[in-house]
């Protein structure tokens, strides 16, 4: 029997693949200080975003199980 492989900590809070095998990902600078911030860079990141192809092997690869 194989052993288990463990989920990395880091990812699997930044990160959740969607049925298709994409990345999805929260923009980032949204937590607080927001009145300082221009209100156009806080629209832009608030959509959800994907990573790039080139970093879908690597992310599986640290959630083993999702």
């Amino acid at each position: 029997m194989k052993n288990k492989i463990k989920t990395h900590s880091g990812a699997k809070k930044r990160f959740k693949l969607t049925k298709t095998g994409k990345a999805k990902f929260r923009r980032t600078n949204r937590i607080h200080r927001l009145t300082q911030k221009a209100t156009k860079r806080k629209r832009s990141s608030r959509a959800n975003r994907y990573a790039d192809k080139s970093n879908i092997a690597e992310i599986k690869a640290l959630l083993p199980y999702k």
